[in-house]
C-alpha cells in the first residue's frame, strides 16, 4: 500500500482481496492523502471497506456530457451529433440529477412511459434508449465508472415498420394553403423527388443540373452517387430557389443565415401545418411515402420506384404493391393468353392431321 502522484493530485495503491487498487484521494495535500489511505486501510482490516466505482458519485448528466464531448463530437457526423443532442437532452430531463448506480430498469420503464404520454414515437424512444445504452456501455468498458448497464435489461418499443401514410392530392392543397413560403417549397420538392429529409435540407447547388433537369446525390456510407431526373413541379421549385441564391453560401435552402433549416425548427413549423389543415397522423417522412406511392398508383413498376427513391432493398418498396392491383391482373392474364395459344395450336395440329388423312 501506498501513495504516488499523478500531476499534482496525490493517489493510492492498494491491495483489495487479491486485485491491486488504485484510487485518486482527489487531494494535493500528502497528509491530508496519508489520512486517506489510513482510513481505507482500517475499513479494510475491518473488513468494512467495499470498492466503491466512480459511478456511485457520477450523475447521469456528466455522463452524458462526457459522452457528447468525448465520443459524440468526435466520433459522429455534424447531423449525426446534433440529432444526439436532441435525444441527450429529453434523457437529462428525466435521468438528468440521478447518479449512475440510481438509474434502474424500473424508471428507465417509467421514462418510456413519460415520453409515449408526450407523444414520443417507438422509434424516437428507441433511438433515445439506444444513446443511453451506448453511453453506458462506454462508462463500463473505457471509463471504468460502473458495471452494469441497466438499459440492457429494457425491452424496446415495439415499431411498426409497416406504416402507411401518404397524402392524397387533396389534403396536400391543404397542407400547403396552411404553410409559409419556405416549408411549401420544401414539401412541394420533398413529394415530386421522395428525398430524405436529410438530402433535402443539405442540398446545395454543385448538386443541381437545371440543364439536365437533374440532381446528383452522394450517398455517405460508400460514397456512390445516384443521377435523377427531376419533373416539371420540382424543377420550378428550384428555378424560383435560383433567383433567391445565397451570396456567399451554396445551400438550395437555407434560413435567414445561410445555413441549412434545423430539423427542429422544420419539424415545429411542419406539424403546425399539419395541425392547421386538418390532417391525422402525418409525419415528414410520409411525404416520401407520397411519393413512392403516387408511382405505384400510377402504373409504374417497383424496380423504377426502387431506384427514383433509391431503396437499398426490393423488400422496402414491397409495402407498395398493393397500390397497382392492375400490375398483378396482368399477371394472371398471361395464364389466359398461354391456354389459348395452345388451344390454337392444338387446333391447327388437329386441322393439319385431317387435311393429309382427305
Amino acid at each position: 500500500m501506498g501513495l504516488y502522484k499523478r500531476g499534482s493530485v496525490w493517489w493510492m495503491s492498494f491491495s483489495y482481496q487479491g486485485r491491486q487498487i488504485r484510487r485518486s484521494t482527489e487531494t494535493t495535500d500528502k497528509k491530508l492523502a496519508q489520512r486517506i489511505l489510513d482510513k481505507v486501510k482500517g475499513e479494510i482490516a475491518e473488513g468494512k471497506w467495499f470498492e466503491k466505482l466512480p459511478g456511485e458519485d457520477r450523475t447521469f448528466k456528466e455522463m452524458m456530457d462526457k459522452y457528447m464531448a468525448e465520443h459524440s463530437a468526435r466520433n459522429k457526423a455534424p447531423k449525426s451529433h446534433d440529432r444526439d443532442k436532441e435525444l441527450a437532452a429529453h434523457l437529462n430531463s428525466f435521468f438528468g440529477d440521478y447518479t449512475l448506480t440510481e438509474i434502474t430498469p424500473k424508471n428507465i420503464y417509467e421514462y418510456k412511459v413519460k415520453r409515449r404520454d408526450e407523444g414520443a414515437s417507438p422509434r424516437t424512444v428507441n433511438y433515445e434508449l439506444a444513446l443511453m445504452s451506448h453511453a453506458f456501455n462506454l462508462a463500463i468498458k473505457e471509463w471504468e465508472w460502473i458495471s452494469d448497464n441497466p438499459v440492457k435489461k429494457v425491452s424496446r418499443e415495439k415499431v411498426n415498420n409497416l406504416r402507411e401514410r401518404w397524402l392524397t392530392f387533396a389534403e396536400e392543397e391543404r397542407l400547403l394553403i396552411n404553410s409559409p413560403k419556405w416549408l411549401k417549397e420544401l414539401i412541394i420538392f420533398s413529394v415530386e423527388t421522395g428525398l430524405r429529409q436529410s438530402e433535402v435540407l443539405n442540398l446545395q447547388w454543385p448538386q443541381v443540373d437545371l440543364f439536365r433537369k437533374t440532381i446528383t446525390i452522394l450517398e455517405q456510407k460508400n460514397m456512390a452517387k445516384d443521377v435523377l431526373p427531376l419533373n416539371e413541379r420540382a424543377l420550378e421549385v428550384l428555378k424560383e430557389r435560383a433567383k433567391m441564391r445565397h451570396p456567399n453560401k451554396n445551400y438550395v435552402f437555407y434560413n435567414k443565415n445561410g445555413d441549412p433549416f434545423k430539423v427542429s425548427n422544420l419539424h415545429r413549423a411542419f406539424y403546425s401545418a399539419v395541425k392547421r389543415a386538418g390532417l391525422n397522423n402525418l409525419r415528414w417522412h410520409d411525404l416520401r411515402h407520397t411519393f413512392a406511392t403516387r408511382l405505384v398508383q400510377a402504373g409504374i413498376d417497383l424496380y423504377t420506384v426502387q431506384k427514383l427513391g433509391r431503396w437499398k432493398e426490393a423488400k422496402m418498396i414491397q409495402r407498395y404493391a398493393h397500390h397497382y392491383p392492375e400490375s398483378l391482373r396482368r399477371g394472371v392474364e398471361i395464364l389466359d393468353m398461354a391456354r389459348k395459344k395452345f388451344i390454337t395450336i392444338l387446333s391447327q395440329s388437329e386441322d393439319a392431321s385431317v387435311e393429309k388423312d382427305g
